[in-house]
């Protein structure tokens, strides 16, 4: 089996693509990697605090590697530069990942990797949303929104499971996996876990980012965010 180590947000994709993974053993998968911001030691897309992250870890019996960088991601480059590097000694040579069907966000990966001798894998890649939906629900695994794009999904998403019924519920112009940022979710139970991982949602808020388009327009993005308690 190869070396490997499988990138982990904590949400459905990831824990999907990482119970393919391991079903298929063609890859030994050594450690979780994940994004954290240093201010908040939470993960740096699904806002996870690093004590459920832990627990995730824990009950799918894989370790967790942490990946602090700032916000304004300033170090972020050299940070996975060095987690690269500490990988590639123990003899590593593939990153896996839970992307579906953005090629821009692929092509990124690989341009980072691969010059540092590291090739990408993508278990789930070009499923359509439906067949990786489908999978999702086959698979046993359980996961709760715990973010939304607050103009597309409002706060009353968070904290749901996702099953049938609510991917049926959402609007029609949302990708049913969240593919474009629509939501995001925290994997807890079933399928790949061995133990169920505690959490509670002590409240929603709300918030929001400003990002530059590829246009060269600035807009802002505003969010739910459930406030995770371990």
């Amino acid at each position: 089996m190869k070396k490997a180590v499988f990138n982990w947000s904590g949400g459905k994709d990831s824990a999907l693509a990482l119970q393919k993974v391991l079903e298929e053993k063609e890859f030994k998968v050594i450690a979780l990697l994940t994004n954290m911001r240093e201010e908040t030691s939470k993960s740096s897309m699904h806002a996870i605090p690093l004590e459920i992250l832990e627990r995730q870890s824990e009950s799918i019996g894989i370790p967790l590697y942490t990946v602090a960088s700032s916000t304004a991601l300033k170090n972020y480059d050299q940070k996975m530069s060095d987690a690269v590097h500490h990988f590639k000694e123990l003899g590593v040579k593939h990153f896996i990942f839970g992307d579906i069907f953005l090629s821009d966000v692929k092509a990124y990966r690989e341009s980072k990797l691969q010059p540092l001798g590291i090739e990408v894998v993508e278990p789930l890649w070009e499923k359509t949303s439906q067949k990786a939906i489908d999978d999702f629900l086959a698979s046993g695994i359980q996961s709760k929104i715990i973010v939304t794009q607050a103009d597309l999904l409002d706060e009353t998403f968070i904290g749901k499971d996702l099953d049938s019924d609510l991917i049926h519920s959402f609007p029609q112009k949302i990708d049913v996996c969240g593919e474009n940022g629509e939501y995001h979710t925290l994997s807890y139970a079933g399928g790949l876990f061995k133990k169920k991982v505690e959490f509670i949602i002590s409240e929603t808020v709300k918030t929001s980012f400003d990002f530059t388009l590829d246009t060269g327009e600035k807009k802002i993005f505003e969010y739910w965010q459930a406030e995770i308690v371990p």
